[in-house]
């Protein structure tokens, strides 16, 4: 079965279960990103998503130094600068080790080996550049000498350039040093060969005409610098460490630029000493998807208790941890890929292709073309060099030390284990299914667990018996695993002869366990607010009560045609009322809500809206009487449930009081000058109150107890009583008009007690 047959087998599941969302879903792994996911041991993946065996690596050895910082090919072997103890390695090829020497500093991020077997390495803090050279002819080697002070915190590298010079990427003054003397005794002769105006100058490489690429740590820049030219910018982007360059026989190089708490350069941390690097802190999970990197802890001198610093990694950068770029001879530079949870540390140009070494899971990457291809891994944590090899590169780790050979042929065997996968709820899991080649004599076993708790823990179910899935159809059924929240599968690939077997996508099916919707609010709004369309035209019979509601004694308002704006906004029709919910379902099925009604204190619910989709309901309130009223609202996901498996929730509201009767007037008495009216509402507090003296502009009147808040109140209206009749002898007009908080008006004359 080909992939493309895979896809039609999802598109006619998930048609089928269109009609319940909880019916049937499914997890899918069938690209490269979402199998990277995953956790791979001895497994390689390619750019179409094919997890295959990965070449063999076959340890060296291992490394007694905590860490290895930097590393370069030798005539011997490779030599390793190392931390914290400041030593410099010599790896022979049958994996023998011995010390060469150790600098005074404890930590040595940069070597580099001439023809002769002479060792240069940068040491750091107080970075000075050492040369150690072997003996000949019998004699012993020389004692490590410092050879060159640049007069900077950090030497981050060193490269051989074609005229027998050294140069020399320095921090934390950003300047570049060109150091002649590599071969004659006594000094390095040294000068500026670029002052970069950056934190440091992070990465050098010399292309092959001579040419020379740098790259900062601080603002992220690669420059180019020509003999006897100005440097050019070729590159200023977001990431703020370029943190190696290689390059090609034909020009082309290739940068990496990233923006990673694992770096050893503590840009995000202002005020930190440079210095020791104490050690890789543990792996922390991000929201959201990938990986947080290890992070250095830095300190000088005797131990202090300082924050870890975030290395190149700014505060609230969204981005990608590493990009790889491409810069070609004519200097144009563009992003090929990038790693959104991998931290690059080591670039290589090999075999036709780019070697990426990275962290935090020991991975080692290669790019041909712009396809990037996973195509190894080791325990170790970091992969901090690729150094020049036959058939293959070998790698220099740390967190642990060690040194690794790649080999040509492909490992016998190796496992996957799927990222954990989120039901959403408490799930039941059907089949599980997959595609890709099981040749003669190799086999993919497959395994399953679940869990409640997000990571897997004791808590988890253990590992089913490995099981095959052969033939046309390669299904398991996971009758054996348990309902859970969470999943994972795992493949164990295994060829002891012959071909490697190759898994190309893989899914599983599951149907969430219905849970019960939940009402989590039910509220009458203010009396006459109603919720309309967010593109409501007044002149539309949205507006309007369209008809009586033959189902009921209640008027309501037409929803809006299909199509129209989802939003809504509040507006105001006197009689009406607005009831207005929230209610969430945990599987995500669609609600549907009935409404029914009774007055407080009791009695049988009645009818009142049936089949509801929306979040509110507004209705004319003037068909019931004055009086408490309580409101039920009930939700059901029965229309994405099968039957016997719908649920549903109710809430009943608050008491809500219907009152279309105004106030009323109980008395007016004179006090002097002005009127003492006594206003009283059965139903509702006073809310507003003005008067108007012979036509006049309405006035607030006094209310005798600071609020107009009760529903018995009086009100002060001023009414002299020289000026209570006009030149006819008629009362001048006194009007007071009232309202309350069902907004009902009231108007009262007071004119004739103006007079008395």
């Amino acid at each position: 079965m080909r992939r493309g047959s895979l896809s039609l087998l999802l598109l006619l599941l998930l048609s089928a279960a269109a009609g319940h969302a909880a019916t049937v879903e499914i997890f899918r792994l069938q690209s490269q990103s979402s199998f990277l996911r995953g956790k791979l041991e001895g497994v390689s993946v390619d750019a179409l998503g094919t997890l295959r065996l990965a070449p063999r690596a076959e340890r060296l050895t291992a490394l007694a130094e905590p860490f290895v910082l930097s590393a370069a090919s030798h005539p011997d072997g490779w030599v390793i600068g190392t931390g914290n103890a400041g030593k410099v390695l010599l790896v022979a090829r049958d994996g023998q080790v011995r010390e060469l020497f150790a600098t005074a500093e404890p930590e040595v991020f940069a070597v580099w080996a001439a023809a002769d077997g002479t060792v240069f390495a940068g040491s750091s803090p107080n970075g000075k550049v050492y040369r150690w050279r072997p003996g000949h002819a019998g004699a012993a080697p020389a004692a490590a000498e410092v050879w060159f002070e640049p007069g900077e915190t950090y030497v981050w590298q060193l490269a051989g350039t074609a005229d027998g010079a050294l140069l020399a990427a320095t921090g934390t003054q950003g300047k570049l040093f060109r150091i002649a003397g590599l071969a004659r005794d006594g000094k390095g002769t040294g000068e500026v060969l670029w002052d970069s105006d950056d934190t440091h100058v992070r990465s050098v490489a010399v292309l092959p005409d001579g040419a020379v690429l740098a790259g900062t740590a601080g603002e992220g820049r690669i420059v180019r610098l020509d003999q006897g030219r100005r440097p050019r910018t070729l590159h200023d982007g977001a990431h703020p460490e370029v943190v190696a360059i290689a390059t090609q026989p034909d020009g082309t190089a290739w940068a990496a630029v990233v923006a990673s708490e694992a770096s050893a350069v503590p840009l995000a941390a202002p005020g930190t000493p440079p210095a020791q690097a104490e050690g890789k802190q543990g792996e922390a999970q991000a929201e959201g998807g990938g990986a947080a990197e290890e992070t250095v802890v830095v300190t000088v001198g005797e131990p202090t208790v300082t924050p870890q610093p975030a290395g190149t990694r700014p505060p609230g950068f969204q981005g990608a941890r590493s990009e790889i770029l491409r810069i070609a001879p004519s200097g144009t530079t563009e992003v090929v890929t990038r790693l959104q949870d991998d931290t690059v540390h080591a670039l290589l140009w090999q075999g036709e292709r780019l070697w990426i070494g990275t962290g935090t899971e020991g991975k080692v990457y290669t790019l041909a073309g712009k396809e990037l291809v996973l195509a190894n891994d080791v325990e170790e944590r970091q992969v901090m060099a690729l150094l020049p090899a036959e058939p293959a590169p070998v790698l220099a780790t740390t967190n642990a030390a060690a040194v690794y050979r790649l080999l040509a042929d492909e490992r016998r065997a190796g496992t996957y284990t799927s990222p954990v996968l989120d039901a959403g709820q408490i799930a039941r899991f059907g089949v599980f299914r997959w595609l890709g080649e099981a040749p003669a004599g190799a086999r993919v076993a497959f395994s399953f667990r679940g869990g409640i708790a997000a990571e897997p823990d004791a808590t988890w179910s253990s590992w089913s018996e490995a099981r095959s899935a052969e033939g046309a159809s390669r299904e398991i059924p996971l009758d054996d695993v348990p309902s859970a929240r969470y999943f994972q599968w795992r493949a164990q690939l295994s060829a002891p002869s012959g071909a490697t077997p190759a898994i190309s996508a893989a899914e599983v099916s599951y149907r969430q366990e219905n849970l019960a919707p939940r009402i989590t609010e039910l509220a009458a709004l203010d009396p006459g607010q109603i919720l309309v369309a967010y593109n409501f035209n007044p002149t539309n019979q949205v507006y309007e009560p369209a008809h009586p509601n033959r189902e009921g004694i209640f008027t309501t308002l037409e929803q809006p045609a299909e199509g129209g704006d989802d939003r809504l906004k509040p507006l105001w029709k006197k009689g009406f009322r607005t009831l207005r919910w929230k209610a969430e379902d945990p599987n995500r099925d669609a609600l549907t809500f009935r409404l029914t009604f009774r007055p407080e204190g009791g009695g049988t619910w009645l009818p009142m809206a049936l089949d509801l989709e929306d979040s509110h309901y507004s209705f004319d309130e003037t068909a019931l009487p004055d009086g408490v009223y309580r409101f039920r609202l009930e939700a059901s996901d029965a229309d994405d449930e099968e039957p016997g498996r719908a649920l549903a929730d109710e809430r009943i509201s608050e008491p809500v009081v219907v009152d279309h009767t105004p106030p009323r007037l109980v008395g007016v008495r004179r006090d002097g000058d002005r009127l003492v009216v006594e206003l009283a509402d059965d139903g509702n507090p006073l809310r507003e109150a003005e008067y108007s003296a012979a036509g006049g502009a309405w006035k607030a009147p006094e209310v005798r107890d600071g609020l107009l808040d009760g529903r018995r109140e009086e009100l002060v209206v001023p009414a002299p009583a020289a000026r209570g009749t006009n030149g006819g002898g008629e009362a001048a007009l006194l009007i007071l008009r009232v309202t309350d908080a069902a907004f009902n008006v009231v108007t009262f004359d007071l004119s004739r007690e103006a007079v008395r």
